[in-house]
């Protein structure tokens, strides 16, 4: 039987590429414990658009 834990889903966006009016957007999916981090993630992920490491925010 599976276990019931506390992690859950989450879909990181560069932040720098919204605001920079490019098409097509950069997203990761990774997984948070959400007992542990109850605020939002934010990581520098690579873009492979914009061909740099950026910022990327949690969205909900």
């Amino acid at each position: 039987m599976a276990k019931k834990g506390n992690r859950v889903q989450v879909i990181l966006e560069c932040t720098e590429q919204k605001e920079s009016g490019l098409p097509g957007m950069s997203r990761y999916i990774t997984t948070k414990n959400k007992k542990n981090t109850t605020e939002r993630l934010e990581l520098k992920k690579y873009n492979p658009i914009l061909k740099k490491i950026t910022l990327h925010k949690e969205i909900k």
